[in-house]
């Protein structure tokens, strides 16, 4: 059996370890690397040059089709993720094999038996597929949410503010805090640029909820929200807040 050179991608300590040992005890594969972000990721690609890598969707810094779509060569590649609305993504990129988390030993091995026999696309086919995958998303006018054994909508313009909590997102809304299974940046990117505002790396604010915003001893904004909560804007955020105001 040929050996391929492989890397991982992934930020959840408990699937590296899996993966890991997975990439280790498989006789077709030779693991020269891994990262737990997607800035980490696209750097050690780019200098390793893996034939093959197994690359998660979400991950902190950028996503694994961020990460796929500023590599300067094609590796293999199969995702792995915990969440299946990416297959149909994954697929149209042309990756091998799309493994969702968790997955088996014997999953596993299917995904490399492809990995080892399968076709290798062109650059091309997937800088098209890319291009499509990466187009802007559609405006979330509602968001499910779970709430003590029930699902039930949620208005996106009953949203008060955002916090990210590691790939999941604490939705402040109705007086209540709702997880959802969704980066802060997915959801940033499907909401109105008008009326929510990222003030810093983990947390997303509703203008229409926001009470006063006052400066604090460096000169960065301290949003005050209705409901009491105080978030603090980084510098670029306050410039863009300031050069908002009238």
């Amino acid at each position: 059996m040929s050996m391929k050179t492989a890397f991982f991608a992934e930020d959840e300590p408990l699937a590296r370890d899996v993966l890991r040992d997975a990439i280790y005890a498989h006789p077709g594969l030779r693991l020269v690397g891994e990262a737990a972000d997607g800035a980490s990721a696209l750097a050690h690609i780019t200098r390793l040059r893996p034939e093959v890598v197994f690359m998660d969707i979400q991950m902190p810094e950028m996503t694994g089709l961020e990460v796929l779509r500023r590599l300067d060569y094609l590796p293999q590649i199969v995702f792995t993720t915990a969440y299946d609305q990416y297959a149909v993504t994954a697929f149209e990129l042309h990756a091998v094999d799309y493994l969702l988390k968790p997955f088996t030993q014997a999953r596993f091995a299917a995904a490399v038996a492809r990995l080892l026999d399968g076709p290798v696309h062109a650059r091309e086919e997937i800088e098209g597929a890319l291009v499509q995958a990466s187009g802007a998303p559609a405006r979330l006018d509602r968001i499910l949410v779970r709430d003590r054994g029930r699902i039930f909508p949620l208005a996106t313009g009953e949203i008060e503010y955002m916090k990210a909590d590691s790939k999941y997102t604490v939705i402040a809304a109705r007086g209540q805090n709702f997880l959802v299974r969704i980066g802060i940046s997915e959801l940033e990117a499907q909401l109105d640029p008008a009326r929510f505002v990222r003030i810093h790396r983990s947390a997303l604010v509703n203008l229409d909820f926001v009470e006063s915003m006052r400066a604090d001893d460096q000169s960065q904004l301290q949003i005050h929200m209705r409901d009491g909560a105080v978030l603090g804007a980084n510098r670029d955020a306050s410039k863009v807040l300031r050069d908002m105001a009238i």
